[in-house]
């Protein structure tokens, strides 16, 4: 084992990290309106002067697991309005694409247990273009693009300075600390640095008023009291000043009424800014800044060091730049060994960064449903209308965890979905911290009684596509490889036992007819049908829908999956594989054929699958729309080695009884008993006749196949756009048209687009479902690709061609560029943007061009496993 495998097996190594959120203000967590408007109730403008109920916000901060106390470095130029604490971006009415960070910063490195980190953050020296970022945005339409900083010109003449904030642990609460501020203009420039510390407010809600304090040691120390934690102390090393105030609100700047407090928690911005007697000349308070004043020469860099330690030291920088470069040879011994295989620079660049994005991105996550509807007893009380509005039926959920979001700014809470692709990633580095993710869902503190999952704080009970069985059997197998062939069953029975209540919740929820068709709403894809899929259809109408069918059947397959592996040291479940196994053919049956008119969701003239509308007098009428919806039925396959069929007799038993005495059924799987290459089984939606023909459509470059992968929605529509016109009063209908860029419509705030663009999460699916179906098909098992084209490959050798297009997407080309990057020459000719990588929520249908969140590695992030 290397040195950062040995930390990942000791206790108290993750007990810090980048657990610091970069975005509070706009949260529904803040949110204590009368209108459910999270946006308008707290803004970037507020951010400075508000203390926040429910967690903190930073710039490249860190904190402890339960954070009680943050660090992070602020910054100011000399010309902006305010100090840089905090990221800036705009909010969901702001951006005319919904909410939009607009600042460049990279994640470019950290090992699982933090014990060393950096990140890049690009201030520019001008005063930031914050008006200006505004006013052009609300300006544009859906139809133009968003404009980014990058675009104000305000890095064109190199007057900015990159800053590197990096952290190496020499023990688990031992912390060094380096900021690097490298000038790329060719003139000197000068810059405030304000590394801070600060308490979580957790004195102010009339809960517990035990206040921590910060106080001055002497000139370069601050000492930390807290009661809940051990004490600390924060050495500087050449400060000018230490500057101290309290994190609380200035409700006279905020409200129009003064509480008292002098020192607020912009009193450090207050001062710098507007030389105003802000801070507590005593010495002390609960934030505080070591102020260093700098002048940075051109093309010049300025280091600046710190430490946060639970131990007094006398010499607290000896050794210091030493131990930065162990840590740092260390991280590199820990991704060598992952990295063994990939011999190109560029892939090893792009793969270890997006591993450091998806473990930057983990934070402090605290929301207890329950109090926040009752409100607070310092606080005013709650609005009325509070307790039936925004999550009324979730009083029982209570979060304060370490959660990984799918980016810290633009989607700063967890969403149910999501965190099951970020583990799949997150096992390639720590295992263990994605089983414990996976397991955090189902407490009774997360999961709803009846057995919902949490979908996400806007609104807890939305439906996301069922992935987390799926999830907590791909970890599981890693961890078992990587263990030797030693199974976590704990886990994994664990996890089973509490999806067994959410699958039971899908069934009586989204298939109220039992029929074995299920409804579910948008699940996850924001804009891909017609209408807002949540909403209840007019007139009795019901949306049946062909991914909420085929996600179910894929559901039953990763639980009888599950259950078959349980059952190799507990023959019991073999009872709960058979369950799983006949549910999924009866769903495989309905979505064949429902009732008496032959009316499936599958479409034998066009060969795919669409979503239907069964009307009240038993009509159904088809919706037409080549999207993901009709290729999500590929991820339902699974296939079983002949040797789990001869150990586990009692589950062949019955599988051999059902396919006897439902021929109706088992014609459906009619290769079943037919061992293909490596004595394997297959159990899936499709037979090969039909894969094939969804395979035509889907690897079409004319229709979803793109240069960098498969597109959400056929480019058939940029032509042919479709529109319902059955009752389009009724059903406030839109036309569905090919838009392989940003989000022509505001469903779901207009920031995601599902028709058209390349998605990461779907395309893994497709090509791990391609993987299944050529073990047991094998190699002379092929298909055309693309189509039209006279090339047949196997279907293992177009899993590796969608991986491949997919991987392009960040890597150079020919040309040195970058697709993600589009056409901005800075990012892909500049030696100091080149080769950063940015992780977008999703890419151009057509050139690849990254778009939406542009640190969305969460689901992003299973790039790093392609590679």
């Amino acid at each position: 084992m290397n040195a950062e495998q040995e930390r990942l097996k000791t206790k108290g190594w993750k007990t810090w990290g980048p657990y610091v959120s970069e975005r509070q203000w706009g949260t529904v967590r803040e949110d204590y309106s009368g209108n459910e408007e999270p946006w308008l109730f707290t803004t970037h403008e507020m951010a400075r002067s508000k203390a926040w109920r429910w967690g903190e916000e930073a710039l490249g901060g860190i904190c402890d697991d339960k954070q009680l106390l943050c660090f992070a470095p602020a910054f100011w130029n000399g010309k902006d309005p305010i100090i840089k604490e905090r990221l800036f971006g705009l909010s969901g009415y702001e951006g005319n694409h919904g909410e939009d960070v607009k600042e460049l910063y990279y994640y470019l490195d950290s090992t699982p247990t933090h014990s060393y980190m950096k990140m890049l953050y690009k201030y520019p020296q001008s005063e930031f273009p914050y008006r200006q970022l505004i006013e052009e945005n609300k300006k544009r339409s859906r139809l133009e693009p968003e404009f980014e900083l990058i675009d104000t010109g305000i890095f064109n003449n190199d007057a900015y300075f990159d800053i590197f904030i990096e952290y190496a642990k020499a023990d688990t609460d031992d912390i060094l600390i380096r900021l690097t501020v490298c000038n790329r203009s060719p003139r000197a420039a000068a810059l405030h640095v304000l590394p801070a510390l600060w308490f979580r407010n957790t004195w102010s809600w009339d809960y517990n008023n035990e206040k921590p304090s910060l106080a001055a040691n002497d000139k370069s120390v601050i000492e930390v009291r807290h009661p809940r934690m051990k004490m600390f102390r924060l050495y500087s090393e050449n400060g000018h000043a230490l500057l101290f105030c309290e994190n609380e609100t200035n409700t006279k700047k905020l409200y129009g009424y003064n509480d008292g407090n002098k020192y607020c928690k912009d009193g450090i911005n207050d001062y710098i800014i507007h030389h105003e007697p802000a801070v507590n000349s005593g010495k002390e308070g609960t934030k505080a800044a070591v102020h260093y004043n700098i002048t940075v020469e051109g093309n010049q860099s300025h280091v600046i060091r710190l430490r946060l330690a639970a131990r007094e030291m006398d010499e607290a920088f000896a050794g210091f730049n030493e131990l930065f470069r162990q840590r740092l040879l260390e991280a590199d011994t820990f991704y060598a060994g992952l990295q063994k295989d990939i011999s190109d620079e560029d892939e090893k660049n792009v793969q270890r960064q997006a591993l450091a994005g998806m473990l930057w991105s983990k934070q402090f996550y605290y929301y207890d449903v329950g109090q926040w509807l009752k409100g607070d007893p310092a606080g005013p009380p709650p609005p009325a209308g509070r307790l039936s509005g925004r999550n009324k039926t979730w009083k029982h959920l209570n979060n304060a965890d370490i959660i990984s979001m799918p980016d810290k700014w633009e989607y700063p809470w967890y969403a149910a979905w999501d965190l099951a692709f970020h583990c799949v990633t997150f096992a390639l580095v720590d295992t263990d911290f994605a089983k414990k993710q996976l397991l955090l869902l189902t407490h009774e503190w997360y999961i709803h009684p009846n057995g919902q999952l949490p979908a996400y704080e806007w609104a807890l009970g939305d439906a996301n596509p069922p992935v987390h069985a799926w999830a907590a059997y791909n970890v599981y197998e890693r961890d078992k490889k990587n263990n030797g062939g030693r199974g976590d069953t704990a886990f994994l029975e664990t996890v089973f036992h509490k999806l067994l209540l959410n699958f039971t919740w899908w069934v009586n929820r989204k298939d109220p007819t039992g029929n074995n068709i299920f409804e579910g709403g948008f699940l996850g894809m924001d804009n891909i049908g017609l209408f807002n899929r949540n909403q209840k259809l007019p007139g009795g109408t019901v949306l049946e829908q062909s991914d909420g069918t085929s996600w179910m059947a894929a559901y039953c397959l990763s639980l009888m999956r599950i259950a078959l592996e349980l059952a190799e040291t507990n023959p019991v479940y073999q009872d709960m594989a058979t369950k799983f196994f006949e549910h999924f053919m009866y769903i495989a049956g309905a979505m064949a054929v429902m009732g008496e008119n032959d009316s499936g969701l599958w479409d034998e003239e066009d060969a795919f699958y669409y979503d239907g509308l069964k009307m009240q007098d038993g009509k159904q009428i088809k919706l037409r729309v080549r999207s993901m919806v009709g290729l999500i039925p590929l991820f339902a396959v699974e296939i079983l080695h002949d040797s789990i069929l001869q150990n586990q007799p009692k589950f062949t038993g019955h599988l051999n009884w059902f396919l006897k005495h439902r021929p109706e059924l088992s014609s459906l799987i009619s290769r079943w008993k037919e061992k293909g290459d490596n004595e394997m089984h297959l159990l899936s939606l499709l037979r090969g006749h039909r894969m094939k023909r969804i395979l035509y459509r889907m690897l079409d470059e004319t229709e979803f196949l793109s240069p960098y992968g498969i597109r959400s929605l056929s480019r058939f529509h940029e032509h042919h756009p479709y529109t319902l016109s059955q009752n389009e009063e009724a059903y406030s209908i839109h036309s569905i048209q090919y838009s392989p860029a940003e989000s022509p419509v505001p469903l779901f705030g207009g920031n995601s687009n599902w028709r058209g663009p390349v998605w990461m999460p779907v395309n893994y699916l497709i090509i791990e479902s391609l993987q299944k179906f050529h073990l047991y098909y094998g190699n002379d098992f092929k298909v055309e690709y693309p189509t039209n084209t006279g090339q047949y490959l196997s279907l293992l050798e177009i899993s590796r061609e969608l991986s491949g297009r997919l991987k392009k997407l960040f890597l150079k080309d020919v040309n040195g560029k970058r697709p993600i990057y589009g056409d901005n020459d800075k990012f892909q000719t500049d030696p100091h943007f080149a080769n950063y990588i940015l992780f977008h929520e999703y890419f151009h249908g057509d050139n690849g061009k990254g778009l939406g969140a542009i640190h969305q590695t969460g689901w992003t992030g299973l790039i790093a496993g392609l590679l």
